[in-house]
């Protein structure tokens, strides 16, 4: 009932910049927290950043002062500016989200998760 659609991911150069988007498409109600996962090879999956609905921020300790989360409540959409690069962020990028559902019958909550999009820093 639910997807989560990502874009922006690529090749990016160390110090530079990038942007990913997360668009939640479907039987949508409501959304609570929005946020950004990564795994890199051989690691577990962290969570990068994540924002509520209200526009409270968390960020790992790692990309904070060089990654901006937001989101824009009208479009289900979450955003992720990564600035200052460097090639310890590459890896695959994952958006979650969790989306209260409206199934034309009833509500219920749930987790869902974007396909993932590579974001590789490298000269």
């Amino acid at each position: 009932q639910v997807q989560l659609v990502e874009s922006g991911g690529g090749l990016g150069q160390p110090g530079g910049s990038l942007r990913l988007s997360c668009a939640a498409v479907g039987s949508i109600f409501s959304i609570n927290s929005m946020g950004w996962y990564r795994q890199a090879p051989g690691k577990q999956r962290e969570l990068v950043a994540v924002i509520t609905s209200g526009g409270s921020t968390n960020y790992t300790d790692s990309v904070k002062g060089r990654f901006t989360i937001s989101r824009d409540n009208a479009k289900n959409t979450v955003y992720l500016q990564m600035n200052s690069l460097k090639p310890e962020d590459t890896a695959l990028y994952y958006c979650n989200a969790d989306v209260r559902v409206y199934s034309g019958v009833f509500y219920f909550s749930n987790e869902y998760w974007g396909q993932g999009t590579q974001v590789t820093v490298s000269s």
